[in-house]
């Protein structure tokens, strides 16, 4: 068991040192050949802090462990959204860029509802991997393209964050190509250690891959989400620390969830059970974001302890139905009002304060 734990953590630790090593490389070596930072943000950044999810679901799939790679998707998405952005929220109030919630916010939801939608017949196939990944593709196309069009002071907070340090020298270039290579080596030989010590983990405690995909596996490859959200919402960087979110959401779904069920040598399964309680925490995830997001432009303290108390509920919830607790049904009960109340609560919310704010749905602090 002890020497389980430490693989596990070791694995841990050489994916968050490879996503690290990995985007220092890669966004140097772009910014030295000119991409700009926000292209740099939206698409490497966002790619390298989601490569632990992506190295250890592909890791998991090849192996024919789909239920590993399905419970990290769906538990990234719910902790990137509710515990990340509600931990963060709570440090400090996020202003929302009206670019996320006119596009990126609605996207992820389509997106959640895409891949639930493609999971009702029980499996996620090549065919829904293929659908997937090409999703991903016109996404990363759509979203620099829409780059073009930002103001200019979220221009500026990627430029602060990712703009060219260094000249474009060839001993430059070889160290970062070298940083992108080691990077990738770290993130291949940690998701080794991660997948072949969490089904240890998981037939030790009793519990199936899923759930311990779902929570120890999705906190732990969502650490680099966590330390690029805090640090970016701590320096005033908000749309940096909502777009990291809610970017890597997207990908998760398209890109890890679509490469998983292309590599999978039978698809990945999905159980009934999953499809009613876990896939729909995702989507619900994703509903919730929206009103959040749209009262005043910004999420509040209050909606940031809202969120994460929604987290620490769907963590009992997954963890009474991992024991088999008699008081499970009552929870379903619970949830089963709870959520819909939530949703048509924060939506008449959001309502009123586009009454009350007049014609115009959306405050424009860019200005």
């Amino acid at each position: 068991m002890t020497s389980t734990i430490l693989l596990f953590i070791g694995g841990l630790l050489l994916l968050i040192l490879g996503a690290e090593i990995l985007v220092r490389g890669a966004s140097r070596l772009a910014a030295a050949f000119g991409v700009s930072p926000l292209a740099i943000g939206l698409t490497i950044v966002a790619i390298g802090t989601a490569s632990p999810e992506i190295a250890v679901s592909l890791q998991a799939a090849v192996n024919g462990q789909g239920d590993l790679t399905l419970g990290n998707v769906l538990g990234s998405n719910i902790f990137n959204i509710l515990f990340i952005l509600g931990l963060t929220a709570l440090l400090a109030p996020i202003v929302i860029a009206e670019q996320l919630i006119r596009l990126d916010a609605p996207i992820m939801l389509g997106v959640s509802l895409l891949a639930f939608g493609l999971a009702l017949d029980g499996n996620l196939g090549p065919l829904d991997g293929t659908l997937l990944a090409a999703g991903l593709i016109g996404y990363i196309i759509f979203a620099l393209r829409q780059s073009r069009s930002e103001s200019k002071q979220v221009q500026s907070e990627y430029a602060q964050e990712f703009a060219a340090k260094e000249p474009r020298t060839t001993r430059n270039t070889i160290i970062n190509i070298l940083f992108i290579l080691a990077g990738l080596g770290l993130l291949v030989l940690g998701s080794r250690w991660l997948v072949d010590s969490a089904v240890i983990l998981a037939r030790i405690m009793g519990v199936s891959e899923l759930v311990i995909g779902l929570t120890v596996v999705a906190v732990g490859t969502s650490l680099p989400e966590v330390a690029t959200s805090i640090i970016a919402a701590l320096k005033k960087e908000s749309d940096i620390a909502v777009g990291n979110a809610v970017g890597s959401n997207i990908f998760n779904l398209l890109g890890v969830l679509g490469l998983g069920a292309l590599l999978a040598p039978q698809g990945i399964s999905v159980p009934g059970h999953v499809l009613r309680i876990d896939f729909l925490a995702m989507v619900f995830t994703a509903m919730v974001s929206l009103p959040v997001f749209y009262i005043d432009n910004r999420i509040s303290s209050g909606a940031g302890l809202l969120l994460l108390g929604c987290y620490v509920f769907y963590m009992a919830y997954i963890l009474m139905q991992a024991v088999g607790s008699p008081a499970l049904p009552a929870a379903t009960w619970i949830v089963a009002l709870l959520a819909p109340a939530t949703l048509v609560g924060l939506a008449i919310i959001a309502f009123r304060h586009r009454q009350a704010s007049g014609v115009k749905f959306f405050r424009n602090h860019d200005k």
